[in-house]
This record gives C-alpha cells, sequence and structure tokens, in this order.
C-alpha cells in the first residue's frame, strides 16, 4: 500500500491483516482500548473514517477524541465526517456535476491543466427523477363491472409487442395452452395477452417478452425531453474520475443502492475501511439494514463532499433498541416492520441514531432490516443501523458477492470490532438510551370488516366478529337478530352440498400490493399452500379465490420457488397484473351463493390482502371484508370462515381424519428467509448488475462530446456555465470592505429556504419565466425550477421568487423589492441587477432562523450571484449558515438581545464594514450606516477551516485555486 500523506496522525495504527490477501487497515481498537469497547457499532465506523482522515486541518486530532468521547461529548460538538462515497439523484446532481464542469474551465483559464479536476470522493449518480408517467394503462384481466355484471372483453394486444408463438407447456398447473390465449382455471375468464410489468418472463411459460409498451412509451418520451441533460451525465461519466452514472431505467435511487453499490467494506489502494455514504436522497438510510453508515443531506454539503470537504453533524445521541424474545408463529415480516417502527415513533428517537441489539436481532431478515431504516422519517431518526452479522454475510453470499472478498470482510470486521455476535458474551456498547421491544408482543392482526384503520387481533377475530353482527349498524356493527346469528343455508355447487352462514368466505384474493409486495409476505403464502395441499386440505370451490402479482418479478419468484403450483391447486390462479379485487373488479359470485346471501341475509366475507376493504367495495352482496396478509388470505379461505378461532379449531382435516390445525401448516420465519434469500435475493441482484452494466439502447446509443470540457450550448435553456468562477484569480486576493451597501431585502422571522430559492413551477409573470420566453418557450415548456437547477440564469431570477415572500419593504407577500436609488418597486432580480449595473453591493436584512427548511444549495448560490455580500440575522439554521459562507457571503449576526427594530434601522440606509487582516471565529465587527450609526455584530464563523473558505470566496474558489 501507498503510504498515508503526510499529515496523517495516526499512521501508526496501520497493520495487515491476519490472513491470506496481506490488505491493510487502521485498527482503531488500539486507540480507544476499553473506551471503544462500549461504543455503539455506529460511533465506530464514524471515529475509524476520522483515524484514518485526520490531516490536522479538515480533521484535527481533537475531533477524533471527541469522537472517542462520544459518551461526555455527545450533543455537545461538531465533528466532521468523510464518508466513503456518495450517492446522487438526477436532479441534485446536475447542479454538482455543473461546477465541476465550470470547475475545468475555470482552472484551464488559470492556466492549469483541467484534466485534473475530478471529485475527491467516490460519487454514484442515478438517473431516476427524469420519468414521468405520459402513458399508462390498468391491465386488469378478468374485470367485470363493479359489483356484478357480464365480464369485459380482453384488451387488444399492444402495437409495439410481439405477439409470442404457441409454445409447449411445462408442465404447470397453471397453464392451459400457450401464452396468447387459454382459460386460467375455473374461477377466470379469458386471458388477455397483455400483461403489464413484465419486462424480463412470461410469468406463465417463463419465456422472453418484449418490452410493455407504456415502459417503451414513457423512455422514449423522457429520452426526448431530457436529452441535454442525459448526454450531458453521460459526458461527465466518461472525463470524471469517481464518477459513475446509474443509466435511465435502471431502477430507483436507494434500491440501486442497495442492490448494486453497495460494498459494506470498501477497498482503496489495498486500505481496508467500513462502506458509508451520504446523499441527496432521503431513503439512503436503507443501507443501514445492510451495517453502511449513510443517510441523507443537501446538494451543497454532498456537493462539498464530492470537493473533499467532509460533512458536519453534532455528534449524535444513539438510542440503543433491543429486540429480545420470539416473535409470534403467525407474525409476518410486515407486522414486524410495522410494530417496530409504531413503537420507535411512540418512544421519540428525533435527530437521534438508532443502534439494534439483542437476541431477536438475527430473527430480522435484511429484507425486514433495509424495511425498518428505510422508515426513518417515519419515526424522526437521522438513521437506524444494524451492525454486520451471520444474517448479512449469509445475503452478500446469495447476492453473489466474491466468497475471498467476503472472507477479508468477515476478517476486517472482526478485527476492528464492527461485527456483531450474538454468541460472544463481551460487554454490550453502552447507549444514551435503551429501549426494549419484546417481538413476542408484536401479534397478528387483519383490518376490518369495513375500513382499513379497524385492526382487530388474530386471536380476538372470532369473538370481535361475533360482536359486529350483534352492534348496531355503523363502522363496524351489522345489526344481526341473535336469533338468526346461528343461520345456516345450504347451497349446491358443482355436484356437492355446501353450507353458508355468517362470517362465510366468498372472497379469496392474494394481491401483491402496497406493503404486501415485500416477497417474504407473498412466499409465506405460497409456503402455506404447499404444506397444505400435502395435508389433504383444500378449498371449497364456490369461493372465488384469485392471485394478483404485483409485477413479473413476484410470478417469477413464487415459480422458481416452486410454490406456485400449491397455490393454483387451492384456486389461487394468476388473473393478471392490475388493480381488480380492491377496486371492486371480482367476478361475479355464483348464482346459488347469491341466492344464498340473499335468503339469509347472510354477512359474507371476503379476505384480501390489498389496501381497501369499504362495505360493499369487493360485491354488493359481500357486506364484511377484512384485509390480511397474504398467508392469512389462503389460510381463511381455507378455513371458509373468519368466525374461527384458528388456536383452538382446525382448518380442515387430512385423508385419514386428523385435524390440522394453521399452526401445523404455517412456515416458520426461517423458512420463508432460506426461500427469499435463494430464489429472490440472488435473481433480482443479478437481473440489476446485468442491467446496470449494459445499460439500455437509448443510452448506450447516445452521442456524447469526446472533450476533455464540456461543449455549453448557448442556446440551452437546461445547462449553462454558471458564473461562479467569472473573477477568480489564481491567488485569493484580501477580504474587501463592504462599502455603501443598500440593503436588497428586509425580511422576518423564519425564512426558509424555499422562500429563497423555490423547486416548484415558474410563474408565468417571473423573471425567469420572461427569460424562457425570450427563448422561444411557451409556458407548457417552462417545467420547474427544480428542473432547471443546470441553469444559473433562470435559478439566479428564481431566487426570492417565491409569491409567499413577505418583505418590510412591501408590506405584504410579494417577489418584490425596492430599488431605492430610482424608488422603483421591481422583481427581486430586476432590482438587483440595476444595483449590479451601479457597482453598489448588496445586503439582506432578516430575523430569527433565517434559511430554516430543507437544505438547499441554491438558496445561497442565488443570492451570491444577485450581488448579495452578507446576510444580517438574529439566527441561522445551521446548515444554511454553512451553505452562505460555503458560497463567499458573510453570516453577519446581530449581538444576542439586538435586532433590526431594536438598533433602530429602517433598511434605507446604506451600511459599511471592514473585515480584519486576521479573521478568527466569532470576532465582532462594527457596521457603520449612512445616518452615523455605529453597531457591533458578530462575524458567524465557527472555526478556522470555515475562515479559509470564506477568504477563497467560497469553496468553489478554494477547490479550483488547488487544481490550478
Amino acid at each position: 500500500m501507498d503510504a498515508p500523506s503526510a499529515g496523517y496522525a495516526f499512521e501508526y495504527l496501520i497493520e495487515t491483516l491476519n490472513d491470506s490477501s496481506h490488505k491493510k487497515f487502521f485498527n482503531v481498537p488500539r486507540l480507544g482500548g476499553t473506551k471503544y469497547d462500549v461504543l455503539p457499532y455506529s460511533i465506530r465506523v464514524l471515529l475509524e473514517a476520522a483515524v484514518r482522515n485526520c490531516d490536522g486541518f479538515l480533521m484535527k486530532r481533537e475531533d477524533v477524541m471527541n469522537i472517542l468521547d462520544w459518551k461526555t461529548k455527545q450533543s455537545n460538538v461538531e465533528v466532521p465526517f468523510f464518508p466513503a462515497r456518495v450517492l446522487l439523484q438526477d436532479f441534485t446532481g446536475i447542479p454538482a456535476m455543473v461546477d465541476f464542469a465550470a470547475m475545468r474551465e475555470a482552472v484551464k483559464t488559470l492556466g492549469g491543466d483541467p484534466k485534473k479536476v475530478h471529485p475527491a470522493c467516490p460519487t454514484d449518480l442515478t438517473v431516476d427523477h427524469s420519468l414521468q408517467i405520459d402513458f399508462n394503462k390498468c391491465a386488469i384481466q378478468n374485470a367485470p363491472n363493479p359489483g356484478g355484471g357480464d365480464l369485459q372483453k380482453a384488451g387488444k394486444l399492444s402495437p409495439l409487442r410481439v405477439q409470442p408463438k404457441k409454445l409447449p407447456c411445462r408442465g404447470q398447473t397453471t397453464c392451459r395452452g400457450s401464452c396468447d390465449s387459454g382459460e386460467l382455471g375455473r374461477n377466470s375468464g379469458r386471458f388477455s395477452s397483455q400483461i403489464e410489468n413484465t419486462p424480463i418472463l412470461c410469468p406463465f411459460h417463463l419465456q422472453p417478452v418484449p418490452e410493455p409498451e407504456t415502459v417503451l412509451k414513457n423512455q422514449e418520451v423522457e429520452f426526448g425531453r431530457n436529452r441535454e441533460r442525459l448526454q450531458f451525465f453521460k459526458w461527465s461519466s466518461r472525463v470524471f474520475k469517481n464518477v459513475a452514472v446509474i443509466p435511465p431505467g435502471t431502477g430507483m435511487a436507494h434500491q440501486v443502492n442497495l442492490e448494486y453499490l453497495s460494498r459494506v467494506v470498501f477497498e482503496e489502494k489495498d486500505l481496508l475501511f467500513p462502506d458509508s455514504v451520504i446523499g441527496t436522497d432521503s431513503h439512503i438510510t436503507m443501507v443501514n439494514g445492510l451495517g453502511i453508515l449513510g443517510w441523507g443531506v443537501g446538494g451543497i454539503e454532498t456537493e462539498a463532499v464530492m470537493l473533499g470537504l467532509p460533512a458536519s453533524l453534532t455528534l449524535p445521541e444513539v438510542v440503543g433498541c433491543e429486540l429480545t424474545g420470539s416473535s409470534n408463529p403467525f407474525v409476518t415480516s410486515i407486522d414486524v416492520v410495522l410494530g417496530i417502527t409504531k413503537h420507535l415513533r411512540q418512544v421519540g428517537v428525533a435527530g437521534k441514531f438508532v443502534e439494534f441489539f439483542g437476541s431477536g436481532v438475527s430473527q430480522l431478515s435484511i429484507v425486514d432490516r433495509t424495511t425498518i431504516a428505510n422508515m426513518c422519517p417515519e419515526y424522526g431518526a437521522i438513521l437506524s443501523f444494524f451492525p454486520v452479522d451471520n444474517v448479512t454475510l449469509k445475503h452478500l453470499e446469495h447476492t453473489g458477492f466474491d466468497k475471498a472478498k467476503l472472507k477479508s470482510m468477515e476478517t476486517y470486521l472482526k478485527a476492528v470490532k464492527l461485527f456483531r455476535n450474538d454468541q460472544d458474551n463481551s460487554r454490550e456498547p453502552e447507549y444514551s438510551q435503551v429501549i426494549q421491544i419484546n417481538l413476542n408482543s408484536i401479534v397478528p392482526s387483519v383490518s376490518g370488516p369495513k375500513r382499513p384503520q379497524d385492526r382487530v387481533a388474530l386471536t380476538d377475530m372470532k369473538s370481535d366478529f361475533q360482536a359486529c353482527l350483534n352492534e348496531k349498524v355503523g363502522f363496524k356493527g351489522f345489526q344481526i337478530a341473535a336469533e338468526k346469528q346461528n343461520d345456516i343455508v345450504s347451497i349446491h355447487y358443482e355436484g356437492s352440498e355446501y353450507k353458508l352462514s355468517h362470517g362465510s368466505v366468498v372472497i379469496a384474493a392474494v394481491i401483491s400490493c402496497t406493503n404486501n409486495c415485500n416477497p417474504s409476505v407473498m412466499l409465506a403464502a405460497g409456503l402455506l399452500a404447499k404444506k397444505a395441499v400435502e395435508a389433504g386440505l383444500h378449498v371449497k370451490p364456490y369461493i372465488r379465490t384469485s392471485l394478483s402479482p404485483g409485477s413479473g418479478m413476484v410470478t417469477h419468484y413464487l415459480s422458481s420457488s416452486g410454490v406456485l403450483p400449491y397455490l393454483s391447486k387451492l384456486g389461487f390462479e394468476i388473473v393478471g397484473y392490475g388493480c381488480s379485487t380492491c377496486v371492486g373488479n371480482t367476478a361475479p359470485l355464483s348464482e346459488a351463493v347469491l341466492n344464498a346471501v340473499k335468503q339469509g341475509d347472510l354477512v359474507t366475507c371476503g379476505v384480501l390482502s390489498g389496501n381497501k376493504n369499504f362495505e360493499g367495495r369487493l360485491c354488493d352482496c359481500v357486506r364484511a371484508n377484512y384485509l390480511a396478509s397474504p398467508p392469512l388470505v389462503v389460510a381463511y379461505a381455507i378455513a371458509g370462515t373468519v368466525n374461527i378461532d384458528f388456536q383452538m379449531e382446525p382448518l380442515g382435516t387430512d385423508p385419514t381424519g386428523r385435524n390440522i390445525y394453521l399452526h401445523d401448516i404455517w412456515p416458520s420465519r426461517e423458512e420463508v428467509h432460506q426461500i427469499e434469500e435463494e430464489h429472490v435475493v440472488l435473481s433480482m441482484f443479478k437481473a440489476l448488475k446485468e442491467k446496470t452494466e449494459m445499460g439500455n439502447k437509448r443510452w448506450n446509443s447516445l452521442e456524447v462530446p469526446d472533450s476533455v470540457l464540456f461543449p455549453w450550448d448557448l442556446k440551452s435553456t437546461y445547462i449553462r456555465c454558471p458564473s461562479f468562477f467569472d473573477k477568480l484569480t489564481k491567488e485569493p486576493v484580501a477580504l474587501q470592505p463592504i462599502e455603501n451597501a443598500h440593503v436588497l431585502l428586509y425580511l422576518g422571522d423564519s425564512v426558509t429556504t424555499d422562500h429563497i430559492s423555490p423547486a416548484g413551477s415558474i410563474a408565468r409573470s417571473s423573471p425567469a419565466a420572461k427569460y424562457l420566453t425570450n427563448r422561444g418557450l411557451t409556458p407548457r415548456e417552462f417545467n420547474s425550477y427544480g428542473a432547471r437547477r443546470g441553469n444559473d440564469a433562470v435559478m439566479t431570477r428564481g431566487t426570492f421568487a417565491n409569491i409567499k415572500l413577505f418583505n418590510k419593504f412591501i408590506g405584504k407577500p410579494a417577489p418584490k423589492t425596492v430599488h431605492f436609488p430610482s424608488g422603483q418597486t421591481l422583481d427581486v432580480f430586476e432590482a438587483a441587477e440595476l444595483y449590479q449595473k451601479e457597482g453598489i453591493p448588496l445586503i439582506i436584512l432578516a430575523g430569527k432562523k433565517y434559511g430554516s427548511g430543507n437544505s438547499r444549495d441554491w438558496a445561497a448560490k442565488g443570492p451570491y450571484l444577485l450581488g448579495v455580500k452578507a446576510v444580517l440575522a438574529e439566527s441561522y439554521e445551521k446548515i444554511h449558515k454553512d451553505h452562505l459562507i460555503g458560497i463567499g457571503i458573510a453570516p453577519l449576526q446581530f449581538l444576542p438581545g439586538e435586532n433590526a427594530d431594536s438598533l433602530g434601522l429602517s433598511g434605507r440606509e446604506t451600511f459599511s464594514l471592514t473585515f480584519p487582516e486576521e479573521l478568527s471565529p466569532g470576532v465582532t465587527l462594527n457596521i457603520k450606516t449612512s445616518t452615523g450609526k455605529v453597531f457591533s455584530v458578530i462575524a458567524s464563523f465557527e472555526n478556522d477551516v470555515e475562515i479559509t473558505l470564506f477568504k477563497h470566496g467560497g469553496l468553489l474558489n478554494f477547490v479550483a485555486r488547488k487544481f490550478s
């Protein structure tokens, strides 16, 4: 390994891994001894990054010691963090990559080599926010009129789809012939060849089929609408080292991050270190389920990391969440995830790290963990961390991870004590707070009989249904007279006699919808069906059963795992891909059932794994409808009634007459997880890897310039070389005084970044609209400010263009201000433009919490390009204050207890101040106004790094000079 750069304070901690790989690593446990051993795992990752990047300037030894002393320093100190990589999505990635392209221009102008300009941190950019749904088609098979009626005719074949030849059956019980026609079973009508959401395989014969028409059409429009941006992204991926672009049509940022980009352990020049990531997507937190530290931040923080600066965070409190006990056998993954999420929300973990430990963690699959981690916004945590353990390693093995790398990873993680082992009796980490969740307390439940919010514990289902029969008609009640509650009506169906009563199930639909798209619950339904068939159980033929997967991938893993034939045997045939039972598109019940329901005034039931169950929604003759997990749908279909206590009453009998209970055929979580890993994970990861690396025809054929510098198109309204570097000099000039500055805006409290730089639609009367109109665009083509972040001319004109902006000069909400030399009331951009032509510097007066809300890079860049030199506020949102410094605007703060009103400022004065040669954090400066008033303010810089950046005129200039 190359020797670490000069200045690293902890070079003595570098050791060679004790295996055949001979990789190097920082043995951080040697630094802390027993202090290290009680640190939460997530804090150990922060500490390793601090040790590895300690250069005495951006990362100081003091920062390392603060993290090591986490127990006493938590919530009290700011610490830098260098993540291993950065993840961008295209909306937030475009301004960052435009800045790098512009920096190459600036470096060349200064006489440097533009080829040296590259992101310092590995960066992945997923193009997943460009897609708009211009075309859609709801492919509902067997869609009768809601509530009954004649079946609809099958839709016509897509003109873009090649009609498949008749193929021989592969012996699947769902098959009734070739893909183009045939009966799907006793419950289904004619099957249309149109299969939506099935880009890989025909679900019935596992033969390749063309892309669905809607996908092709939407991709075609996407590439046409975003051609400029896509060409720029592809050029960026070719010329910049450390930049990889995931092409459009591959997948969403968080899913690609989880399934393709994650390393768990990074390797760079034979040096091993933990994978970690920050990025501009709230779903970044998903990867914490794999033991990868990561969270979402704003665009400018991400760009700073790309430029070689650390992210900054307050050393967080870490809440330890101990999972104990064993989950109820009938609890599904969805029950567990929602139960844990609800508990964390009630406890209150906002703004903290959550870290899971305890014997119950091993019961959670990687899918469970990543889902819990992904729901951080639901309970307010920064992240929810699951340390790497044997479950993680087994998952990585199933994804096709290189076995040699996997072995080195395990050896390394154990060497630096980042591997969690249930069998290790050593001391658990010490947490800020410990909460306990007993998995046994999470109970399986269903929802109904009329509303999705009315949850019923599975153990209470029979008694609750009885209570519903007694209650007055309302949200739950049916008001059935006591003497009629035990009525039974006989029916004859397909040559046999059956009995219907209150609670009889007449509709059972397994739907891969919303939460139930989780593979584990669909596989659980299949495994339960398999065991039921093997035990000789069956579903009564009058029950309208159906199986509606959410995509061809669901069908693929149900088939490859071998459970699809058993679902079919119980009547759960695939009916198509789309919204069906939930929206009332159920095939009509048989006349025998309808007559019996009417004759006995029966409260019959529908059970489905969808998300809507309002009374009469499935069918006007079915009054009670319950939402349940897919395996429970199958169980209730077998039982034939919801009026059953699964713990005490059997589902049926086997051929020998032995009673079969639900617990006899319910698959264990271990069984489900094993099938999930072997049949779902591997195929998904393999498909995504191929799709990512191969790209697609449109992306691969997209022509881009082969040049060191990007050839800016002067006519482009999406991509433009920004003017941040127009006045850049090779060496920073001395800090210039601000003399006779006018106030551009006089604002109050809680001015948000959306007030400063709106992201929504472009108003037709705005300066940005005028700019676009002058370039031949119609209002329909304006798009949004968010989509035009790569054009500084649009974004500068959009600065302070929010119609809710309240400027005290105007006295009402409006994106206006006063140009004092002329007395005119103008749009903010027009006034700023006049001031710049006159050579007059500008400042902004504000109240408390200036820059609150979402992190937004253009909320700092925009004011800078308007000519704003300083903001004077009572207080700041810290992230926004950092952004102001990062772009070269001075953040000035009134002394405690003072503000513009108390100082008698009207905002119509001019303001002057001088910066001392030796600017220091928190220094007090004097401001003199044109009225002769002199008052003191605080220069709100917190450390030497911020002062260095400000002296350079901002982060971009600082880095550009380093490359020159």
